[in-house]
C-alpha cells in the first residue's frame, strides 16, 4: 500500500493534464481478458524482442520486471519510424527530449528536465563501453550524430544508474548495441539522400568463417546541415558597447559534417572482440563557439574503440563469470581555426583586426578493465559482484591562438597565431585513475515479490571517493499488473575542463570542486490492460546537490570559475501507451511532465519542456507497405532568472515515413517537419542568440537498401 500512497502523493502535485491523460489511457482497458498476456506473435515478428532488457541489472531480464524505469527501441522500431539518426530515436522516448545547443549545433539528451550546456549528466555507452570524453565529461560536443544502420537495439534507463555504471549515470543511461553476424545474416548495401545535401552510403555483412562469427560495417556520410538565419549574436552586443560593426549577424549557422563509421565484431565461443572507428570531420561551429557567428571554423573528432569480453554463465555449479577490457583513443582536432569573435572585434584590452582566433586540441587514451561473478547457489538470491579499474589519460593538449588572457580574464592581442602548450595552453595534460567495486543482490523474497539491492564504491585519484546505493522492490501484483518502488543515488564526476581550465576568456577550472550528486525516488506501474493494450505510468521525485556552475566570483582575481553552487529539486511523471488493434495497425505514444526548481532562486531551472507528447502510428495498409505518421509536441519551456527575453515558443511537428519491400530490395522515404513549423530550442542565458536556436524546417529523405 505504501507504493500506491507514494504514487498518489506525487501525482497530487502534478497538473490536471497528466491526470486527464492517465484517465484516458486507463479507459482503453475496460475489458480485461482471462487468458495469459504476452505480446502478440505478430508484434514480435514486426518489432523484434522488446520484452527483455540487460541494462537494468547487467544480465538479461524481463522488461516488465526490470528493477528500473527502462525503454527498449529495436532495429525494427527504428525502421518503422524512418529514423536515420540516434537523435530521432531518443526524442520518441518518454521522459526524454533532444535539445540542440548553438555551439557546434550539439545534441543534448535531456532526461526529466536535467540539462546543462555540456550535457554530462547522461551516460552514453556503445556495447557497454562509455563514450565519455574527459575534457567535457560527456559524449563530446564534437558529436556529429550517430547512424542507425548497424544498431540492433537501444536500451535506456531513466533515472540514476551509478550503483551499476558509476560516474555520469546520473539522469539516465543509454546503451547502443550494435548488430551481430546473426542479426545481419548476409550482405546489405544501402544509400540515403535528402535535404541539406545529405547523403549516406553503407555496407554491412554478417557470416560465419569457420567457428568465428563475423559482423562488419562501413559507412560514409555527409551533410551540409540546416543553414537557418541567426539575426542577433554575441558580437551584436559587443558592437553596441564599443561602437564597432564586426558582427556577421544576420547570417546563417555553420552546420554540417562529414562522417565515417566502421565496426568489426568477431565472436568465438564465449569470446567477443568488437572494434569501432568513429570520425566526424568538417564539423561546423553552429552559432559559434562563443555565440558569435563563425562561418569558417571546422572541428574534427576521432574515436577508436576496441573491446574484448569473455563470459560464461555456467562456469561452475551456481557460478557465472565474465570480464571485459576496452580501449578508446579520442582525438579532438581543429583543422580550420575557430573564430571566437569576428574580425574587427574590440575589447578594453585592444583591437583584433583578424578576430579572436583559437584552436584547442586534445588527445585522450582510456583503458578500462572489469570483471564480475554471479552466484545463484543461495536459495531465492542471485548475487552479482564486480570490480574494475579505469585509467583515463588526457596525455596531450595544445592550442593555436592569437591572444592571451589578462589577470582579469579578458583576451588581449598577441600578434600572429602561435602554438601554446603546457601552462600557456587552455588546459594542461591530466590523468585520472578509478578503482571501483559493486555488489548487487536480486532476492525473490516471495513468489510475487523481488527486491534488488545494490551498492557501488568508486575511488578517484583526483576527486575523492563516492558510494552509491540502489533499492528496487518489484511486485508482480497480478498476471497483468506489475508495480515498482525504486530508490537510487548517483554522481557526476567533474570534467577536466571544470577542474583544470586555464587561459580561457570565459571559464576557469577549480580543482577543489566535488562531484554532483542526486537522490531519486520513483514509483511505477506496468498494466497489460488488454491483450492488445499496454499502459505504463511512473512518478518520480529527485534532489540534486553540489551542482557545478560557472560563477562570477573570481579565484585569485581572475574571471568566472567553476564551483559547487546550488541545489535543485524536481518531480514529474511519464505515461506510455501501446495499442495494437490488429496485425496491420499499431499505435504508441507517451506524455511526460517535469518541474525542476533551482533552490538558490526558488525559480524554474529553465530550458527543458514541462510538457512533452510523442505519438506514432504504424499502418501496414498493404502487403509489404508501411506508413508511419509521427507527432511531437514540446511545450512550456521557461527562461532562467534574469533572462528577460520573451517566453520560448512551443512547437508541434509532424513527420511521415513510408516503407516498402520488394524481394531483396527495401525502399523508404519520408518528410520531417511536414508543415514546416518554426521550431526552436532555447539559447542559454544571457541570451546572446536572442531568437534561440532554429531547428530544421521541412526536409525530405529517401533510402534504398539491397539485401543479398
Amino acid at each position: 500500500m505504501r507504493l500506491f500512497k507514494l504514487a498518489t502523493a506525487l501525482t497530487n502535485r502534478l497538473p490536471v493534464m497528466p491526470l486527464a491523460c492517465l484517465s484516458l489511457l486507463a479507459g482503453l482497458g475496460v475489458a480485461v481478458p482471462a487468458h495469459a498476456v504476452d505480446e502478440d506473435d505478430d508484434l514480435k515478428a514486426i518489432y523484434g524482442d522488446k520484452l527483455t532488457v540487460s541494462i537494468a541489472t547487467g544480465s538479461q531480464k524481463s522488461l516488465r520486471l526490470a528493477p528500473a524505469v527502462t525503454s527498449v527501441i529495436t532495429a525494427a522500431d527504428i525502421r518503422a519510424m524512418g529514423a536515420t539518426d540516434l537523435d530521432q530515436v531518443l526524442e520518441s522516448v518518454a521522459g526524454m527530449h533532444v535539445e540542440k545547443f548553438g555551439a557546434d549545433y550539439f545534441s543534448a539528451y535531456v532526461v526529466r528536465g536535467i540539462v546543462s550546456e555540456l550535457n554530462p549528466q547522461i551516460l552514453v555507452l556503445q556495447n557497454g563501453v562509455p563514450l565519455t570524453v574527459m575534457i567535457t565529461g560527456s559524449k563530446s560536443r564534437f558529436w556529429g550524430g550517430y547512424p542507425l544502420q548497424n544498431v540492433a537495439r537501444v536500451e535506456i534507463i531513466r533515472g540514476p544508474g551509478s550503483a551499476l555504471y558509476g560516474a555520469d549515470a546520473y539522469s539516465g543511461v543509454i546503451n547502443i548495441i550494435t548488430k551481430t553476424a546473426a542479426e545481419i545474416k548476409g550482405t546489405e548495401f544501402g544509400i540515403t539522400a535528402g535535404s541539406f545535401s545529405t547523403r549516406d552510403v553503407w555496407i554491412q555483412h554478417g557470416s560465419k568463417i569457420g567457428s568465428v562469427d563475423v559482423a562488419a560495417y562501413l559507412r560514409s556520410g555527409k551533410t551540409a546541415g540546416n543553414k537557418d538565419l541567426i539575426t542577433v549574436d554575441a558580437q551584436t552586443g559587443l558592437d553596441r558597447l564599443f561602437g564597432t560593426k564586426a558582427s556577421l549577424a544576420p547570417g546563417p549557422m555553420n552546420n554540417g559534417y562529414d562522417a565515417i563509421d566502421a565496426n568489426l565484431d568477431l565472436s568465438y565461443d564465449k569470446w567477443r572482440w568488437r572494434n569501432s572507428l568513429i570520425i566526424r570531420d568538417n564539423l561546423g561551429t553552429g552559432t559559434g563557439v562563443s555565440s558569435a557567428l563563425d562561418p569558417v571554423g571546422k572541428l574534427k573528432s576521432e574515436r577508436i574503440i576496441s573491446d574484448l569480453s569473455w563470459s560464461d554463465a555456467h562456469f561452475g555449479q551456481d557460478w557465472g563469470l565474465g570480464f571485459n577490457a576496452s580501449f578508446m583513443q579520442y582525438l579532438q582536432r581543429i583543422p580550420v581555426p575557430i573564430v571566437l569573435y569576428p574580425p574587427g572585434v574590440t575589447f578594453p584590452t585592444g583591437n583584433f583586426p583578424d578576430g579572436i582566433i583559437g584552436a584547442p586540441n586534445t588527445s585522450e587514451r582510456q583503458i578500462r578493465t572489469s570483471a564480475y561473478a554471479v552466484y545463484s547457489g543461495w536459495r531465492e538470491h542471485q548475487l552479482r559482484i564486480g570490480l574494475g579499474h579505469d585509467d583515463l589519460n588526457m596525455y596531450d593538449t595544445y592550442e593555436f591562438k592569437n591572444f592571451t588572457i589578462t589577470a582579469a580574464g579578458l583576451p588581449q592581442p598577441a600578434g600572429p597565431i602561435q602554438t601554446y602548450t603546457g601552462a600557456l595552453a587552455f588546459l594542461e595534460p591530466h590523468r585520472r585513475k578509478i578503482d571501483y567495486f559493486y555488489l548487487q543482490d536480486e532476492w525473490q523474497l516471495a513468489p510475487d515479490w523481488n527486491l534488488t539491492a545494490g551498492v557501488r564504491h568508486d575511488r578517484y585519484s583526483d576527486v575523492g571517493s563516492t558510494t552509491n546505493p540502489r533499492l528496487a522492490l518489484v511486485w508482480d501484483a497480478a498476471y497483468n499488473l506489475t508495480a515498482k518502488l525504486l530508490y537510487g543515488e548517483a554522481f557526476r564526476a567533474p570534467s577536466f575542463s571544470e577542474l583544470y581550465s586555464i587561459n580561457n576568456p570565459t571559464q576557469r577550472g577549480n580543482p577543489a570542486i566535488q562531484p554532483e550528486t542526486i537522490k531519486t525516488l520513483e514509483a511505477a506501474l506496468v498494466w497489460q490492460a488488454r491483450n492488445d493494450v499496454q499502459v505504463k505510468f511512473n512518478v518520480f521525485k529527485f534532489r540534486m546537490k553540489n551542482l557545478i556552475r560557472l560563477v562570477s566570483n573570481p579565484i585569485k582575481g581572475t574571471g568566472s570559475s567553476y564551483a559547487n553552487t546550488t541545489e535543485q529539486e524536481g518531480h514529474g511523471m511519464e505515461t506510455e501507451l501501446s495499442w495494437q488493434p490488429g496485425s496491420q495497425l499499431r499505435f504508441s505514444g507517451n506524455y511526460s511532465y517535469q518541474h525542476n526548481v533551482d533552490e538558490a532562486t526558488g525559480q524554474d531551472a529553465g530550458y527543458a519542456p514541462h510538457h512533452h507528447v510523442y505519438a506514432r502510428a504504424d499502418w501496414q495498409f498493404a502487403p509489404s507497405w508501411m506508413l508511419t505518421p509521427q507527432f511531437n509536441w514540446v511545450a512550456d519551456r521557461k527562461r532562467t532568472v534574469g533572462d528577460t527575453r520573451p517566453a520560448i515558443a512551443d512547437y508541434k511537428t509532424v513527420d511521415l515515413s513510408l516503407r516498402t519491400n520488394a524481394g531483396a530490395w527495401e525502399v523508404s522515404g519520408g518528410i520531417r517537419n511536414l508543415f514546416n513549423a518554426d521550431a526552436r530550442d532555447p539559447s542559454f542565458a544571457p541570451g546572446s542568440i536572442v531568437n534561440d536556436i532554429p531547428l530544421p524546417g521541412r526536409s525530405l529523405f529517401v533510402q534504398v537498401m539491397l539485401k543479398l
